[in-house]
């Protein structure tokens, strides 16, 4: 499942999505604008607007740079900017394809992210 993330200038990001229920859940979300802000050195985040499931999920990861994720006690989504530990209640989303390069900006950043098309035209 393809989705991509739009910053206001439109440079993009292209992912990935994976088979799992909380995925899913969040591919029914799209299109969504959120705000990624920073978290510590590695990583952007923003709160969604509703829980995913994480039923069938691992009770977490070690994520690495470019994951897509999500971290159910605090239901925010996670992009990681570098690898980073073992986290209990982090569910991996998916990972970026091509563009971590937006998200190199210090501060705060409005997206939207959409799922791709991908029906021949």
């Amino acid at each position: 499942m393809q989705i991509r993330v739009i910053n206001g200038d439109q440079s993009m990001i292209s992912a990935t999505l994976n088979n799992s229920q909380a995925a899913m859940d969040f591919l029914a979300m799209l299109p969504i604008t959120l705000t990624l802000k920073d978290y510590g050195h590695n990583e952007k985040v923003a709160g969604l607007p509703q829980q995913l499931s994480t039923a069938g999920s691992p009770d977490g990861y070690t994520p690495s740079v470019k994951d897509i994720a999500y971290y159910a006690p605090w239901g925010n989504m996670v992009i990681y900017r570098q690898n980073f530990e073992y986290s209990r209640g982090l569910v991996k989303l998916g990972s970026i394809d091509y563009g971590m390069d937006i998200l190199d900006i210090s501060g705060p950043i409005q997206v939207i992210i959409e799922a791709v098309d991908e029906q021949p035209q």
